[in-house]
């Protein structure tokens, strides 16, 4: 007796991207979490329409997606978030996964603020927060800025872009730091869809 097939997962990315280096590492993660099995829809929060809206109730997880400008997420995103008001009345994100990606000029540039923003956006929601699972890169005499995770965050994926340079400037470790997270997330949404399926059998 075989056992039946599982449901696919279904990982929504809800992001801004000002300049074009965030919709590079949302495409990474994107990429990444499809490879890994997800059904992905990437879904830009300043132009977002209600079937949009649809698809991120209907997702097993959402991550949060947005440049760092000022020390928080940008303008753009703070008004999707505002929006999302009507879904933490009726507790529609409850339960799901959540996880984040950040990118600013500087090597900090105070994106961990940004992904607090973001957990706790998650929390609001009563959604369960995916961490970046990495240990932190470029930190010894013998590592390299080519190393995952080389700016050294736990909450989320975190980028760094000159800003004199375009999004082909992305660093290339940053990007692959953004697909694990892609990865990860769609095979968290994979146990989660899993549980939930054992619960209702």
């Amino acid at each position: 007796m075989t056992s039946p097939a599982l449901p696919t997962p279904v990982v929504s990315l809800a992001y801004h991207s000002g300049f074009g280096h965030t919709a590079v590492l949302a495409e990474a993660v994107r990429a990444a979490a499809a490879g890994a099995g997800a059904t992905v829809h990437l879904i830009e929060v300043d132009e977002v329409t209600e079937a949009q809206w649809e698809l991120l109730d209907a997702s097993d997880a959402i991550v949060f997606g947005s440049p760092t400008y000022m020390g928080t997420a940008s303008g753009a995103f703070h008004t999707f978030a505002e929006a999302t008001a009507k879904r933490w009345a009726t507790r529609a994100w409850q339960d799901k996964l959540a996880a984040g990606f950040t990118n600013s000029a500087s090597k900090s540039g105070d994106k961990l603020h940004t992904l607090q923003f973001f957990t706790v956006l998650a929390a609001q929601h009563g959604m369960n927060w995916v961490g970046l699972n990495l240990l932190p890169g470029w930190n010894s005499s013998t590592s390299s800025e080519n190393d995952l995770n080389r700016l050294g965050f736990f909450l989320g994926a975190a980028a760094q872009s000159d800003n004199d340079r375009g999004p082909e400037g992305v660093h290339k470790a940053d990007i692959a730091t953004a697909e694990h997270l892609g990865r990860r997330i769609a095979e968290q949404a994979r146990i989660y869809v899993a549980g939930r399926a054992a619960l209702a059998a």
